[in-house]
Parts: C-alpha cells; sequence; structure tokens
C-alpha cells in the first residue's frame, strides 16, 4: 500500500514539485472536466480517442519530475455516451474507446479508472460548513427528486445492463492484451435514479454483478470509500469479498457524514468509518495498490485544488500506513 495524490489534470511542474515535497511517489489524473475539479483544460488533444505519442509524453513528464503515473482516470463522457446509452455511434465509440485502451498500454500506463454514469457527480451544496468552517460538498437526495431529464428520455436499468455488458465483451479482451487493468468507480451519489437515468452502480449486489458479466483479471474497483460510505454498506464485508477476489486495484480514501438520503464530505477523522480500522483491513485482505485522497475539504488559504486539504489528509494516511507497518 501506498499514499499518491490525485483528482486534477495539469500535472504542472509547480504542482508536481509541491507533491514531490508531500513525500509521495504516485499519483494519477482525471481527464474529463467536471465543476467538482479545479482544472478545466485536459492535457490531451482529441475528440474521440488519445493519441499514443501524447500518452508517453504525459508519463514522461511525470517520470522526469520523479513521480509515477499509476492511473489515468475517467475517459471524457462524449468519448463513450453512446455506448452507455445505447446511441447510434455506439459501435463507432467503442473502436476509439480500444484504440486508446491500447495506446494507454502501449505508453506504459497501467490503469484505466472509469464510472458508468452518463449524468457524472451530482451534488446539491458546495459550501456546506464543517469542523472550523471549511467548506465541504454535500448533498440532500430529497431536492433532486424533481430534477428534470438529464438526457432525451427516460432509461431502464435493464437497458444499461444491457450495454455495459455490450462494453466489457468489446474492451475487457482488448485491456487484457494491452496490460491495461479497467477500476469500475461507483454511481456519486449512490442514488436509484436522477432526471430520469438509472444508476447502476449504488450498492453492493450490483458491484458483485458487475466483476461477474465478463470474468477478467483486468477488471476491478476503483474503490471509492466516501461512496461506499454514502451508501451505508458494511465496508469490512466489501473489503473482504472484493480483496480476497484481488478485484481492489486503487482506492479514493476519504469519507462522509451521514448517508443516503443525506451525507457530507468531511475529514478523515470525523466520517462514518473507522478509518485506521479500515486501512488495516485492506491491509488483511493484501493490497498493495495506490491510495488517494478524494474529494477533501477546503482549508482557510486553500487554492482550487485545496492543496491545503489535501496535504492534511496525505499526511493523515501516510501516519496511518506507518502505523499498520509497524504493528
Amino acid at each position: 500500500m501506498r499514499v499518491g495524490v490525485g483528482q486534477f489534470m495539469q500535472p504542472t511542474p509547480e504542482r508536481l514539485r509541491y507533491i514531490n515535497q508531500l513525500g509521495v511517489e504516485d499519483i494519477l489524473l482525471n481527464m474529463y472536466a467536471t465543476p467538482l475539479l479545479s482544472d478545466t483544460e485536459v492535457p490531451l488533444t482529441g475528440d474521440s480517442e488519445w493519441d499514443f505519442q501524447e500518452l508517453v509524453q504525459l508519463r514522461n513528464r511525470v517520470e522526469d519530475a520523479g513521480l509515477r503515473l499509476n492511473a489515468i482516470e475517467n475517459i471524457p463522457i462524449s468519448f463513450y455516451e453512446d455506448v452507455m446509452l445505447g446511441g447510434p455511434d455506439r459501435d463507432e465509440q467503442l473502436e476509439h474507446v480500444k484504440t486508446t485502451i491500447r495506446n494507454m498500454g502501449r505508453a506504459g500506463i497501467p490503469i484505466l479508472g472509469y464510472h458508468w454514469s452518463p449524468s457524472g457527480v451530482w451534488r446539491t451544496s458546495t459550501s456546506r460548513r464543517v469542523r472550523g468552517g471549511a467548506e465541504a460538498t454535500g448533498l440532500d437526495a430529497a431536492e433532486l427528486e424533481d430534477a428534470p431529464l438529464s438526457h432525451d428520455r427516460e432509461y431502464t436499468e435493464e437497458e444499461l445492463w444491457e450495454n455495459y455488458e455490450y462494453f466489457l465483451e468489446a474492451v475487457l479482451p482488448v485491456a487484457e492484451e494491452a496490460g491495461v487493468t479497467l477500476a469500475l468507480h461507483p454511481n456519486d451519489p449512490p442514488v436509484e435514479r436522477i432526471g430520469g437515468m438509472p444508476f447502476l452502480f449504488r450498492n453492493f449486489e450490483n458491484f458483485k454483478r458487475a466483476m461477474d458479466v465478463v470474468p477478467s483479471d483486468n477488471h476491478g474497483l476503483e474503490f471509492c470509500l466516501g461512496t461506499w460510505s454514502e451508501m451505508g454498506e458494511d465496508l469490512f464485508e466489501v473489503i473482504e469479498y472484493f480483496g480476497d477476489r484481488d478485484e481492489l486495484v486503487y482506492v479514493h480514501f476519504r469519507d462522509v457524514e451521514g448517508t443516503l438520503p443525506s451525507f457530507t464530505e468531511t475529514f478523515l477523522d470525523e466520517g462514518n468509518f473507522d478509518e485506521y480500522a479500515i486501512l488495516e483491513a485492506l491491509d488483511d485482505v493484501g493490497f498493495s495498490g495506490l491510495m488517494i485522497p478524494d474529494h477533501v475539504p477546503r482549508l482557510e488559504g486553500d487554492d482550487d485544488w485545496k492543496d491545503r486539504g489535501r496535504a492534511y489528509t496525505v499526511g493523515y494516511i501516510k501516519g496511518m500506513l506507518r502505523g499498520v507497518r509497524s504493528s
């Protein structure tokens, strides 16, 4: 197990130096613009797939700064929206996704985190106050009950499951050949639906189904502890189940106060779960991947990337990890 940093797109020299100063060696890069990220410009061109040469250059930019590019998280929704929705350009988009996976493998980038959420991440507040007046995001599901359609019509769960199986059958053989592992993120928030769009990956049972649809050693969980905490699932049971199957690829180490229908993201030491016990459970199942702070509170003096909140969380996880290793 090791601690890294993510939640950004642009690996600028200043940011890479700062990450080095935090004493971590791994990063992952998010690759589509969202209001929950500070960056707005993706460092890769292409409106349907990513170029091999640019991926190599991106990895080398990170390595030249003394860090490892452990994963890329989330191709833009526009790259595969018709794949998720069964639209007319589904097969054309799938070919582009497969090309991107092949190019990642050739470029030496081993993990692609992805989601199955055509309407993205939802929050009803980005200014809730937590300890000392720090700002955090939160959600009250009741406020989303009358959300307008996010797409052209209402979709059924059966449709999204059929499209998901079609996707896995097409891309997992390519990922295996390319040496790239795909890691599935939960829907956030893990509700049944918003705006006419089902949110499949909202509970333990649906994740079990996802991992069994097309069994592959190159498929697992982008294990977002915060989203699982929002679900109210037994995290220790989840870790044991997927850890024993070697399906925990990497971890978003964050937590929330409360579970659906209402929660607030907060500091690790004030959330729902016992953060040290969770780290011990990950160690017990032999997890050996990357752990990153995810959505962190905005501290006084923070920049848009929340560099201070992120540094606090990196240090907190590193301290816990030293304690686990000592024991």
